[in-house]
């Protein structure tokens, strides 16, 4: 299925604790080299999904049918739109798909419950710190500078972004939306088995995967990957 993004508004959709600085900065440079104009809405922690939805429904209002997508959370939440409004959705650009369905025990919503938890009890101050310690200092800059932008609300963010039902194996057969999915390999939090499964069940998609060093040294590498393959769909 040819994609023609030239002309096309695209909504890209931030993961959790993550911003629309960083997603923006992950898909405007590919998307623009397309001719696409790049819409990031920033995250409302104190209705992250329903935030996420109305600036897809205000987008698609103004523009007709867009290109909607995101990060982990914001991808799911692009996906499902999609599928209830088939018509407004021209394409889907999805990073790091992190479950199908019910979130149950899956790595991502773990992390997400675990890290709504440690804010309440210890605060913000020293779940930052703690946070630092134990991850990437690429993705620690990243999250230390939204997280903090995103305080006092980012807690009850988590958890709803924990509690999310992402499109199921059965709902995404039914996708006719063209969809490029990018995932990364030995990314703990998203598995790579999680795009896998999505791209094998919709009828129209393509995979594309990055490392995560490679996420680290350049955020684009990131958007360019996901595009590229929607582009092959």
């Amino acid at each position: 299925m040819a994609v023609n993004l030239r002309g096309a508004t695209t909504v890209l959709l931030a993961g959790t604790g993550s911003d629309d600085d960083y997603v923006y900065r992950a898909f405007s440079g590919a998307l623009h080299d397309v001719g696409a104009t790049v819409i990031t809405p920033p995250p409302d922690p104190s209705r992250l999904v329903a935030g996420y939805l109305a600036a897809l429904d205000e987008a698609a209002r103004g523009a007709g049918p867009i290109v909607a997508g995101g990060v982990s959370i914001g991808a799911a939440v692009a996906v499902s739109w999609a599928l209830a409004h088939p018509s407004r959705a021209a394409a889907l650009l999805v990073a790091l798909p992190a479950w199908s369905g019910e979130p149950g025990d899956a790595p991502a919503a773990l992390t997400a419950r675990h890290s709504a938890h440690q804010l309440r009890e210890n605060g913000l101050s020293a779940t930052v710190s703690a946070m630092q310690t134990s991850t990437p200092a690429w993705l620690a800059a990243e999250l230390t500078r939204s997280w903090l932008a995103q305080w006092p609300g980012l807690p009850d963010a988590m958890d709803e972004a924990a509690a999310y039902v992402a499109p199921t194996v059965a709902q995404l057969t039914t996708l006719m939306t063209p969809m490029g999915v990018v995932a990364a390999v030995g990314d703990p939090v998203h598995p790579v088995d999680v795009a896998v499964e999505w791209v094998a069940a919709a009828p129209y998609a393509a995979l594309r995967t990055v490392t995560l060093d490679e996420m680290g040294a350049d955020p684009s590498r990131l958007g360019a990957q996901c595009v590229a393959a929607l582009l092959e769909t």
